[in-house]
């Protein structure tokens, strides 16, 4: 007789685990309906990790820092499609002819490419003080 109850002690026991193994793997196989407990029970359990996982888990997702140009530089084109470069006289030490035409491409070429400066002009504010150059530029 104490074979009999404890067959059935056995039975009982494996009987919750197993409904609680076919549970899972009904949650794993997404054998639920739309619309029942255990859909919304999945569903909100997606979405928790969806939420809550950043704040654990480190993705190593974040931006790549942008260096921003050390100069301000406007660039546009005008209707023949010849290219200007607008480049503030704060980054342009006084000088000669050459030395500001070497100053000016070397802001303007790491933005462009290879380029020459076909001409330069100075952009004068309301005081008659140089505030920037406009450059045009060729595209070698």
């Amino acid at each position: 007789m104490q074979r009999a109850d404890s067959t059935t002690a056995e039975v009982s026991a494996s009987v919750p685990v197993n409904d609680l193994w076919r549970t899972i793997r009904s949650y794993i196989l997404w054998q639920h309906e739309r619309g029942t407990l255990h859909y919304d029970i999945m569903v909100t359990l997606i979405l928790l990790f969806i939420f809550l996982s950043p704040r654990v888990i480190e993705y190593n997702d974040k931006p790549i820092p942008r260096i921003p140009h050390p100069t301000e530089v406007m660039v546009t084109t005008d209707a023949d499609g010849h290219v200007f470069y607008q480049v503030s006289a704060s980054d342009i030490s006084a000088g000669d002819d050459h030395a500001v035409r070497d100053q000016l491409l070397r802001i303007i070429e790491p933005i462009s490419g290879a380029v020459t400066i076909v001409s330069y002009e100075t952009v004068p504010d309301d005081k008659g003080r140089v505030q920037s150059y406009k450059v045009l530029v060729k595209r070698e």
